[in-house]
């Protein structure tokens, strides 16, 4: 395969220690995604079996992604000062320990305790995976690897609920978790084995207030789109508690990051022009996916009425359509203008979006396919290439921050999308299909504005380099 092949002048590993070290990571990314989303479906059952109501059972689901979500900064910035190997190795091990925790656990205390830490586990590996790919892949093959990556974490996600689902209709919600011990063992011997260990690490001081105040912000701004979902009720204390709390912790992480010798996200980096267009195109592009992957379970349940295993199907045509191009598109990135590919991605991504906000009052499954398949293709054609140009545009001692920055905008955008869908199911007063247009509306004006960040970097003003 060209992607283990070797040339004079290659740097990273050689091509079989490369594929090792890519299924491990690989394996560990599949584990990760899933459990961020296909618990989701669970949640009704696992409430049921655990005696609590829906809103503490959906910490399950949050305590997971909230914890991940404050961690990511501080494993990227971790990862730079003592190595990819150790960080990597230690998040494995606890993922993989604590899903047999999650699996084990008796109360819902203990269940959501376990998922925070699982959480914690998942940033640590998430955070840093596609540095490691940069790491030991040479750069002839950057964009190549990063669109398998890429195309793994979309097409996880879409597929996840219909997992879920199977599982759940098989066997106990326990099965979700328990169902890492096996590849996360085998992950992680093949990481142990694999895994170089860096010699040109960061030695400088490791940033805590940069850290705790990172932590602070990204959970914060989490809290505050969730929160926002009561807003019918009136002016929510809650929910201002957590904007003044967000607003107060970015104006001290800015600060701290303008200041510090060593801070836990480099400055620096946003000072090339195509490295910040392409993490605000993501973010953009990751809250349209956010909203659209929540409003149309609504969409297919509560107004077409179908099933929650068919309506898990109708998913299937996005990763298919991610399948189909991603790979082509990284390889495309390696050879031509990654920008230009991203944004014909996303046009491409836009138009499916229409497509699907437009859809008729009584569609046939086929009909909702094959506009799915438009937003796969389309996204599919995007983010390798942007990941590439993200990755690309900064310096390999940088790399690790700038992997951060992917996984934070990728979940952060997941996060504030799904939040949108929330607070217009409850101003909606139970009308989903009005709620469900409205919301995948909202998602095609959040393309919209990725396409239009994406052709900036067109333009030759931009800088290539820091």
């Amino acid at each position: 395969m060209t992607l283990f092949s070797n040339q004079p002048g290659d740097e990273g590993l050689p091509g079989h220690e490369r594929a090792r070290v890519m299924v491990a990571v690989m394996t560990t990314t599949l584990m990760g995604v899933f459990d961020g989303t296909m618990i989701n479906i669970a949640l009704p059952s696992m409430a049921r079996a655990m005696q609590v109501p829906a809103n503490v059972a959906v910490w399950f689901a949050n305590g997971y992604l909230l914890s991940a979500a404050m961690t990511l900064a501080i494993f990227a910035a971790l990862a730079a000062r003592v190595g990819y190997r150790p960080v990597f190795l230690a998040g494995l091990a606890t993922f993989t320990l604590t899903s047999l925790g999650c699996a084990l656990a008796t109360t819902p205390e203990m269940l959501i305790g376990m998922r925070i830490l699982q959480g914690i586990g998942g940033a640590a590996t998430l955070s840093i995976a596609p540095a490691i790919l940069r790491s030991v892949f040479p750069g002839r093959l950057l964009g190549r690897i990063l669109g398998l990556h890429a195309l793994l974490i979309a097409s996880s996600t879409a597929i996840a609920p219909v997992l879920g689902g199977t599982i759940l209709d098989a066997l106990s919600w326990q099965w979700l978790f328990a169902i890492n011990l096996v590849p996360g063992s085998i992950a992680l011997l093949l990481a142990w084995r694999a895994l170089p260990r860096q010699s040109d690490v960061d030695r400088s001081p490791f940033d805590a207030p940069g850290a705790a105040l990172s932590a602070v912000l990204l959970g914060s701004a989490i809290m505050l789109a969730d929160s926002l979902q009561h807003i019918t009720q009136g002016i929510d204390p809650a929910a201002t508690g957590w904007g003044l709390l967000a607003l107060v912790s970015a104006i001290a992480f800015v600060w701290r990051i303008r200041r510090a010798h060593s801070p836990i996200l480099p400055p620096v980096m946003f000072r090339n022009g195509r490295f910040t267009l392409a993490a605000l195109t993501s973010l953009a592009s990751f809250v349209s996916q956010g909203i659209t992957f929540v409003a149309l379970p609504f969409l297919f349940q509560s107004v077409y009425g179908y099933s929650p295993v068919v309506s898990a199907l109708l998913f299937t045509p996005w990763p298919i359509g991610i399948v189909l191009i991603a790979p082509h598109a990284g390889r495309w990135a390696d050879t031509l203008s990654g920008p230009l590919i991203s944004t014909i991605g996303l046009m491409i991504f836009v138009g499916g979006l229409v497509l699907l906000a437009t859809l008729p009052e009584n569609p046939s499954a086929w009909n909702i396919c094959l506009r799915s398949l438009v937003c796969g293709i389309g996204f599919g054609c995007f983010q390798s290439p942007n990941n590439r140009e993200m990755l690309a545009n900064v310096a390999r001692e940088y790399a690790s921050y700038a992997s951060g920055v992917l996984s934070i905008v990728r979940t952060f955008g997941q996060c504030l999308g799904a939040a949108v869908v929330g607070v217009l199911l409850a101003t909606t007063e139970s009308d989903h299909d009005r709620a469900v247009h409205l919301a995948l509306w909202i998602a095609v004006i959040a393309s919209t504005g990725s396409v239009l960040f994406s052709l900036s970097r067109l333009r030759p003003a931009v800088r290539a380099s820091a």
